[in-house]
């Protein structure tokens, strides 16, 4: 039986790819889609789904919902998957609060896994920078530089957030600092500095920069197609199917 999948932020940049994504894994469906603006149609020869502005019509059944939209339309999507007891999937980026505590609170009756970033490049990059760090010491400084598109409104990225917990956890006294202007003075020992660039349609690259005295090291990822993102969280979507409810990471299912 084929897997049953809503996509909750169908018109925009990641619902358009995955689109595409679910229309070619012959084990999965297209049930229904949510867009901010109605489109007439979801592309796929074996779809005929209306999208639309106003939530899921009544009687839409699926085994999981995707969610990638901003963080207004974030508790709509999650409350949809919890109605339905589905499993949810979302790469929503900017969240409150508010958002990880509604995660927190849908966890206790379905699975939900949210992952800023859902490439398995990434996540191997996150292992790297943990290891990386805790090797090199305190003798190195670490800066994250991330670079996306001009309409991203998040700043930093949920990645670079990311890759930034994965250096603490090597080196727990590590204090953010996002970017540096002005008379800002020496750099202290112990920052962890985020570097925003926003321009073009850039779809997402990541340095971590660990500069000592007379070297450095930088790791980087460039993800230059969002299709593999698509094919993350699809991924995800499926290897929840049939998981008792709780939170999960990518980590958790590659």
């Amino acid at each position: 039986m084929s897997a049953r999948i809503v996509l909750w932020g169908a018109s925009g940049r990641m619902g358009r790819a995955l689109q595409h994504v679910v229309d070619e894994d012959a084990l999965c469906i297209l049930s229904g889609a949510v867009a901010h603006e109605v489109v007439s149609t979801v592309v796929g020869p074996r779809h005929n789904v209306a999208s639309t502005s106003l939530g899921l019509a009544g009687g839409v059944a699926f085994d999981a919902l995707i969610d990638f939209t901003r963080p207004d339309a974030f508790l709509n999507a999650l409350a949809a998957a919890v109605s339905a007891k589905a499993a949810f999937v979302s790469g929503t980026t900017g969240l409150d609060d508010e958002g990880f505590r509604a995660l927190d609170a849908a966890a206790r009756e379905i699975p939900v896994l949210w992952e800023p970033n859902m490439s398995v490049g990434v996540l191997v990059l996150a292992r790297l920078v943990e290891q990386a760090v805790k090797a090199m010491g305190e003798g190195f400084d670490v800066e994250i530089v991330e670079t996306h598109h001009r309409r991203k409104v998040d700043a930093p990225s949920g990645t670079a957030l990311r890759l930034g917990e994965a250096a603490s956890r090597a080196r727990p006294e590590l204090a953010p600092v996002n970017g540096r202007s002005g008379n800002a003075g020496e750099r202290r020992t112990g920052e962890l500095g985020y570097h925003a660039v926003r321009g073009g349609d850039v779809v997402g690259d990541h340095t971590v920069h660990l500069l000592g005295l007379g070297e450095r090291l930088e790791l980087t990822h460039r993800a230059t197609d969002r299709s593999v993102f698509a094919r993350g969280a699809l991924r995800a979507a499926k290897a929840l199917l049939g998981k008792p409810a709780g939170r999960y990471r990518l980590a958790d299912i590659v």
